[in-house]
């Protein structure tokens, strides 16, 4: 009668077991194993916690196996946990030092405290392994749209039920106006899934851009197929949005593909973003082409471009200014979101009055700076040349190519222009040493002597000065004063220089200075030292790095060591 009890609760382990793996949707044998530790936990309470008991269970029928591992070893130091090497060879002939003895031990009757302590190791391993499935789960599917159902709303918010797993969708990734209420179904993309604390966090947004190009590729099966292509998306979430395709087949129009018959859907788009207004832009390899695309409904007359600086100024008709920039700069700031430029906008009056005051400024400065008539300067700055050092050093026949010019002419305004540098040079030089910038200052290669001149009125005048500098102190910076940004001048700023060039210069000064060396600049590299692995203890087990062998029995005549 007993044995049949014995049994029953056996099978009751086991179906226990298989009942909550499928709940949790996780591994049997993670189950098992966490049964196994709660066993653990409860025998170490009987038997003494200085003591090593494994406890196993046999996942076929339910079988309970405990045993307590004796280290062997020449000399004993505890008794609770190792063996003489004398003593166990009598158990085990082949007993070696290193090895284990698993001594059998008698069932164990769990009392009420174990038993609600087993419990609660069991219910910790199986969330933990929970949690590590929703985590392998889902940090593969970011990037995805995903549906759920609200679960509940925390000030601003929203738990969202995924089936398998609980996501959050923040207050700022929800579009403005949005109200969820529980039981409200939700359309989300996941940008996010990090392991927390509290287990696994999936973050979900409907603000993201990348939330319209996956609806986009639900709703234009061209392209799910990759035949259209979306480049970038700008978004004002709720407002207005706009999105670049491309074709990659001829026959295809980009734009009509994804406006849909009587623009289907675009539409369907539109309604899941909550009446989101759409423009949808055909992507042009040529910059100057994809923004003036970028800018529409608005025509642009012309465009120049700085493609070092990656910004461009776009000039439009008087009366198209306000199109172009949008209610509060929308259509300008999306459109310089959706290709990577930043746009300047004028009108074509106020490009012509600037165009005109720039001529006369160069004109002025051509005629003092080369004492030359203000024909010959109004020439040069027709021509394009915008500072003495480009008339300098350019070609002759460059100089000598502009209308009314010759050889001659060209040989002495260069001539002048070379001289002036010389005399500005010398002039600058002195007063860089009037100041105080040491020379070694001047052998930092990029540092010119009109920067070195306002380094020194800036205090910065030895090496060590300038490898003290962080890239603010020479470029500026903005800072948040009194709920406004305000912006602090840098030491270079006048010069436009780019934030990479300017942190070489100050790795020279570091270098000069002796602050680092040139093995502190080499790229660290990772070692993993050999036969490294990781051990019992970083897998929740201790370290056992012997062979475990049972104790000669009636079945081991041999003396045949047996893994425990």
């Amino acid at each position: 009668m007993a044995q049949a009890g014995v049994s029953a609760n056996r099978l009751e382990l086991l179906q226990i077991a298989d009942a909550v793996a499928r709940e949790k949707s996780i591994e049997r044998e993670i189950v098992i194993t966490a049964m196994e530790d709660a066993i653990q936990k409860a025998a170490k309470s009987r038997y003494g916690s200085e003591n090593e008991i494994r406890a196993e269970i046999d996942p076929d029928t339910g079988d309970i196996r405990l045993s307590r591992l004796l280290e062997v070893v020449d000399g004993v130091e505890s008794e609770a946990t190792q063996i003489s090497l004398k003593e166990a060879k009598k158990r085990n002939p082949a007993a070696e030092p290193g090895d284990f003895i698993a001594e059998p031990l008698p069932p164990l009757d769990f009392g009420r405290v174990a038993a609600q302590n087993a419990k609660q190791v069991i219910v910790q391993k199986v969330r933990e392994a929970e949690r590590e499935r929703q985590f392998e789960e889902y940090k593969d599917r970011i990037s995805e749209i995903v549906n759920g159902i609200v679960k509940r709303v925390e000030y601003g918010n929203v738990v969202v039920d995924l089936g398998r797993a609980e996501a959050i969708v923040r207050r700022d990734e929800t579009l403005p106006r949005e109200n969820f209420r529980y039981g409200d179904r939700v359309r989300a993309y996941i940008y996010d899934v990090r392991r927390e604390q509290r287990g696994p966090q999936i973050f979900l947004s409907r603000t993201h851009p990348e939330f319209m190009a996956k609806l986009f590729a639900q709703e234009v099966p061209e392209i799910y197929d990759n035949i259209v292509e979306i480049k970038s998306v700008a978004r004002d979430p709720g407002s207005r949005a706009k999105i670049a395709v491309i074709s990659n087949d001829s026959a295809i129009d980009p734009v009509g593909a994804c406006v849909g018959m009587r623009g289907s859907r675009v539409q369907a788009v539109v309604n899941e973003l909550q009446g989101e207004k759409i423009d949808i832009i055909q992507w042009s390899p040529d910059a100057a082409a994809f923004i003036v695309n970028g800018l529409a409904p608005a025509e642009v007359v012309k465009v120049v471009l700085d493609e070092d600086a990656k910004r461009i100024e776009v000039v439009v008709p008087d009366t198209q200014l306000s199109l172009a920039i949008g209610r509060r700069g929308q259509n300008v700031r999306l459109a310089s979101q959706l290709t990577g430029w930043d746009i300047d906008i004028l009108t074509e009056a106020e490009e012509s009055e600037r165009r005109q005051a720039e001529f006369v400024e160069r004109t002025d400065m051509f005629m003092e700076t080369l004492d030359v008539d203000e024909v010959i300067a109004q020439l040069l700055t027709s021509e394009g040349f915008s500072s003495v050092d480009e008339v300098a050093y350019i070609e002759l026949s460059e100089v000598a190519g502009i209308e009314g010019f010759d050889d001659d002419t060209a040989t002495e305004i260069q001539t002048r222009a070379r001289e002036y540098i010389e005399r500005r040079e010398a002039g600058l030089t002195a007063k860089r040493r009037e100041l105080g910038v040491a020379d070694e200052v001047a052998e930092i290669d990029g540092l010119t002597t009109e920067m070195l001149v306002a380094l020194g009125e800036n205090g910065v005048k030895t090496v060590e000065d300038f490898a003290d500098c962080a890239t603010d102190d020479l470029l500026g910076w903005h800072e948040r004063e009194e709920e406004e940004m305000v912006r602090h001048a840098g030491y270079l700023e006048s010069f436009e220089l780019a934030v990479e060039d300017v942190e070489a210069m100050i790795v020279a000064a570091r270098l000069k200075a002796g602050w680092i060396t040139e093995e502190d600049l080499k790229p660290a590299e990772e070692e993993t030292p050999e036969g490294e692995a990781e051990t019992d203890e970083e897998a929740g087990e201790p370290a056992l790095a012997g062979q475990i062998l049972t104790e000669t029995g009636p079945g081991d005549a041999d003396g045949t060591p047996a893994a425990s």
